[in-house]
């Protein structure tokens, strides 16, 4: 821990005191909230149980001050304005709670969405903006906003951090000069064409943000802590088209120079804190990053701002890497790092490195799969490969009345997680694994150096189950006689999937995109890769990266169009990222077969040969369920989960071997 001392060392915002460097980042609190606006027990053990696991300062996801000019439905998330008794007695349990582990909490309040307003919470209703300007996802114009409605969305403001206060909330994060919200949109001129005072020159654009703070302060006292999400760029290219990491384009939203300017405003209109990130919902990558983009995004654009401020700079975008963090920190990039993603995939994350245990820390993998496209998706904050995240007392382990041995077939992390769950009760698994080492399809799903947190995935399940003393077996077949002599209580089938493959005549240089990832095969200067989906795609900038030269074919209109639902903010880059790699992409084509210098295909209603040295199939992967279909009628307690039920991604893989595990 030494090496990270200053990571632990205390701070303060305004007056108040935090014991690390360590923030939770806000993250959109969907399924935390009850009918009456306030926390649920779901949203009181989710918080709380980050600041057990060590965070300094806890930052919840929006929370709305206003719904009745910007209507929400009551209340998919807390709202502390709509029914303040009630939202005052269900947050003071949860600060309660929080406080006696020595962490604060700061409420984010909202003071909405605008243009970027999810469809389905829409309605009827129009959504608004401080201009008629097009919504970012439909074909609505925006309604502008009245003054008086300015005025008492301003108001409520003062209102909800009252009652925040009174909650025993330690400060406000107001949200935001950051990503294209409502309060954005009034300070970019790009969404601004107001005359009034709320338009125009910059400090007008920054009018409603500074009688913000100025009513929260007057409201709730001048050492009540008010911090601001900010984000110093926008990376948008136009409306509805964002800029790519390294592409060469003309900033549109706000750029630095500005994003310079505004920040010392609004630190002299009495903001203490600011939250840095950069991007919008133009191009919503960069405010969400995937995986293709880079550890510590925000870091240089963090550095921008703390020289020119004299209040604290929290940083996040994929700050996981502790060692990252720490170089922020010591070259005066931020004065605290926020998590996001990480604290959803292990609430422990900061005691385990205070502790030394960084190989006990669980990796998020910045998929998005069960916090970002289960939000946009299904309203619901989740973690693909924690499932116990925003569910931590319903899914809370229980020891097992009686220990019993359980043969777990796979050693993919379907089988991984089931063994790691049943020996956590006290049963007894033994895993079985045909190949000589854990991890199954994750193995060359994490080829690809933007996907290491993959491999990393699969480093933390072998540490924790050495850790556990689970018996593993490598390079072992399960078969009927197998199971037989182990004399098991239960069976498990997680033996996982197998690429799809088709003949194309000559055969010999048809390669699985999973030969390709593990170098098994080598695919040549030129390669045609048939699939769109995400597998080909990432393979296709994969061998891109390497200076080979792609075509991408795809039998659907689109790329990524039978998978789903990703998180829009990973498709809709991706999307972009392959042809901005150089990788040429045919949609509506169909494979015909091989020939003697490449591959024949069908496209544009007609047929032409594609010169190449190899054809990779990424056309999607079958269950491998064999063992469960011989066995079925066998067992009384055999189970089949992960892709040998059905082929999906990671997140049900282990979701599915939670659930079944936890309740054998």
């Amino acid at each position: 821990m030494q090496k990270y001392k200053k990571l632990f060392e205390p701070i303060k915002i305004g007056p108040i005191e935090i014991k690390n460097r360590f923030a939770m980042a806000p993250m959109g609190p969907l399924g935390l909230a009850d009918s009456e606006g306030g926390f649920n027990q779901r949203g009181v053990e989710y918080y709380t149980a980050r600041a057990r696991g060590g965070v300094g300062l806890v930052i919840t996801g929006v929370t709305f001050v206003d719904n009745a000019i910007e209507e929400h439905d009551v209340c998919h998330v807390p709202c502390s304005t709509h029914n303040p008794v009630h939202f005052i007695r269900t947050a003071r349990e949860m600060t309660e709670r929080i406080h006696a582990y020595d962490a604060r909490i700061f409420l984010q309040l909202s003071g909405g969405f605008g243009r970027v307003t999810i469809p389905t919470n829409l309605g009827d209703h129009p959504p608004v903006a401080p201009s008629p300007i097009p919504h970012r996802w439909l074909d609505k114009t925006c309604r502008e906003l009245s003054v008086a409605e300015i005025k008492q969305i301003v108001e409520s403001f003062g209102k909800g951090a009252y009652n925040a206060k009174r909650a025993g909330f330690d400060g406000v994060q107001i949200h935001a000069v950051h990503e294209g919200y409502l309060i954005d949109q009034f300070a970019i001129s790009l969404f601004n064409q107001r005359t009034d005072d709320y338009g125009g020159s910059l400090e007008n654009r920054l009018r409603f943000a500074k009688e913000i703070v100025e009513e929260i302060k007057k409201t709730c006292g001048a050492d009540f802590p008010v911090t601001l999400r900010y984000s110093p760029k926008s990376f948008i290219k136009g409306l509805r088209d964002g800029a790519l990491p390294g592409e060469e384009f003309e900033e549109k939203g706000r750029d630095i120079p500005e994003g310079i300017e505004a920040a010392k405003l609004l630190v002299s209109y009495g903001y203490d804190a600011l939250d840095i990130d950069v991007g919008s919902y133009d191009s919503w990558w960069w405010s969400h990053p995937p995986m293709y983009q880079a550890k510590g995004l925000y870091i240089p654009y963090a550095k921008i701002i703390k020289d020119v401020v004299d209040v604290p700079i929290i940083c996040a975008g994929r700050m996981d890497n502790p060692s990252l963090a720490l170089n922020a920190l010591e070259d005066g990039a931020c004065d605290m790092v926020s998590l996001g993603r990480p604290l959803l995939a292990d609430e422990s994350y900061v005691n385990k490195l205070r502790s030394g245990k960084t190989s006990d820390i669980r990796p998020c993998l910045s998929c998005q799969e069960g916090c970002m496209g289960r939000i946009q998706e299904y309203s619901s904050l989740n973690c693909a490969v924690n499932p116990r995240a925003c569910r931590e007392r319903e899914t809370e382990l229980t020891p097992a009345l009686k220990s019993r041995k359980i043969l777990i077939a796979g050693g993919g992390v379907a089988g991984c997680e089931a063994a790691r769950v049943l020996s956590l009760r006290g049963h007894k698994p033994i895993i079985y694994e045909s190949t000589g080492r854990l991890g199954g399809n994750l193995i060359p799903g994490g080829a690809p150096d933007f996907k290491d947190d993959d491999h990393a995935l699969i480093a933390w399940y072998e540490n924790t189950l050495k850790e556990l003393n689970v018996e593993v077996h490598l390079n072992t077949i399960v078969t009927p006689e197998l199971i037989s002599k182990n004399q098991i209580d239960g069976l498990i089938i997680a033996t996982g999937s197998k690429p799809k493959m088709f003949n194309l005549g000559d055969n010999s240089k048809v390669y699985s995109a999973a030969q390709v990832l593990l170098k098994n095969v080598d695919p040549g200067s030129k390669t045609v890769i048939v699939g769109g989906g995400l597998v080909g795609c990432e393979l296709a900038l994969w061998l891109a990266d390497q200076g080979r030269k792609v075509t991408l074919v795809e039998v659907q209109n689109k790329l990524l169009a039978l998978n789903g639902p990703l998180c829009h903010a990973n498709s809709e880059m991706l999307e972009k990222l392959v042809p901005f790699k150089g990788v040429e992409v045919l949609t509506s084509a169909k494979i015909i077969k091989t020939t003697d210098k490449g591959i024949l295909l069908e496209a544009n209603n007609k047929t032409e040969e594609v010169p190449c040295d190899s054809v990779i199939l990424a056309v999607g992967y079958t269950s491998e369920n064999s063992l469960y279909n011989e066995l079925k009628y066998e067992f009384s307690d055999i189970h089949v989960i992960g892709d040998a039920r059905k082929v999906s991604n990671i997140m049900y893989a282990i979701w599915d071997a939670f659930e079944v595990a936890s309740k054998l």
